[in-house]
């Protein structure tokens, strides 16, 4: 089956801020080609390396919670 990275890249963008910590951090948890295709988008800064968290870019803050909302808020359907 074909599918719409962009759809996932948007679903783990929105479901990143659930973990959101210490200002800007969330916890890299999801698959590594999202999480690279979220930091070349300018979201997220770079997810190589030991650290198990990542920070949201301005941007990224933003439109993750701006997703959340569209896709998974109470009044979204």
């Amino acid at each position: 089956m074909k599918l719409d990275t962009d759809r996932i890249d948007q679903a783990v963008l929105a479901l990143l801020s659930l973990g959101l910590h210490d200002g800007t951090r969330v916890w890299k948890s999801f698959d590594w080609d999202v999480m690279a295709r979220l930091h070349e988008k300018g979201y997220i800064s770079d997810p190589r390396g030991k650290t198990k968290s990542v920070a949201f870019t301005e941007q990224g803050l933003k439109e993750s919670e701006r997703l959340l909302g569209n896709l998974f808020g109470a009044g979204s359907r």
